[in-house]
């Protein structure tokens, strides 16, 4: 009975977090976000997820919301990004 308990779970989380680890993220974020604005991406990007599940524009929304998470705690420099001092 655990074990079913634990793998309905399992698949619930899987089936509300399209990115569990920042090497599951694009290549696109992952190549030029360092690893904590990373960390902010994926999180953001996550829970967008779950708060549009009704919409038709629900990744294009969970995206901006993730870049608008990252540019609040970091700023773009020719190729980096450069987090911003409080």
């Amino acid at each position: 009975m655990i074990l079913r308990w634990e793998a309905a779970d399992l698949r619930r989380l899987v089936a509300t977090m399209p990115y569990h680890l920042n090497q599951d993220l694009p290549a696109s974020v992952r190549e030029h976000l360092p690893e904590h604005a990373q960390d902010i991406f994926r999180s953001a990007f996550n829970h967008a997820w779950d708060e549009y599940a009704t919409r038709s524009d629900r990744e294009a929304m969970a995206f901006r919301v993730a870049w608008a998470a990252v540019k609040r705690h970091y700023r773009k420099s020719g190729k980096s990004w450069i987090a911003i001092e409080p």
